[in-house]
């Protein structure tokens, strides 16, 4: 059986993103995919092995994505100082969201244990950890620039203004983020990062915290 080209890949986790969002994880299989491309099952069998292949490798190219993004936005705005960068990094779904909307909605709207399921492939499992604690390696980032701790509660507080006041603000919507939502945010991120951290407790460690 011929391997099935790059761009067909692709379209396959296009797809695959499609149908979670439209239709919820139960309706992502690898015959609906099939279907939906008008490809054999055979082929999308033999480019993913399992349905858990299929969507793990559409769960990580949506993060991917987000990530990447992300520190691409810090990265600028650290030019500008740390507590810009704070803000960038809240912005990201924002920003995501017109840039890959479909993506967008796949991490933003489909569970990742639902969608995955039980029989996500053990290499994508690795991957899917590493991801975890490439967005827990930005808070510590970014606490350490500000405030030159990398401590549990100064994390925590990198933790609430990434991704505490944006689900708050902008994806409880559940509409797409328009100039008021993300003013509202980059406001309430701006005060929160007017007060310092708590002082470290004994036992926090930001290497245990998660994202």
């Amino acid at each position: 059986m011929p391997r099935p080209r790059v761009h067909d890949l692709d379209a396959a986790l296009d797809t695959a993103e499609r149908l979670a969002v439209e239709g919820g994880p139960s309706a992502v299989t690898l015959r609906a995919v099939a279907a939906a491309m008008e490809m054999s099952n055979g082929a999308i069998y033999h480019a993913f092995g399992s349905r858990g292949g299929l969507v793990g490798r559409a769960w990580l190219r949506a993060a991917h994505r987000f990530l990447e993004l992300q520190q691409q936005s810090v990265e600028h705005a650290l030019e500008r100082g740390p507590v810009d960068a704070v803000v960038a990094a809240a912005d990201t779904p924002a920003v995501f969201a017109e840039k890959f909307p479909q993506s967008s909605r796949l991490l933003l709207t489909v569970r990742r244990d639902e969608l995955l399921g039980s029989d996500v492939p053990e290499n994508v499992a690795d991957e899917l950890a590493r991801l975890d604690s490439v967005l827990v390696d930005l808070f510590v980032r970014l606490a350490h620039v500000l405030w030159g701790r990398r401590d549990g509660r100064a994390v925590e507080v990198i933790e609430a203004c990434v991704v505490g006041l944006p689900t708050g603000l902008l994806l409880r919507a559940r509409r797409k983020p328009d100039d008021a939502m993300r003013r509202r945010l980059e406001v309430a991120v701006r005060a929160v990062l007017t007060l310092d951290p708590p002082p470290p407790g004994k036992h926090h460690d930001s290497t245990t915290k998660g994202s």
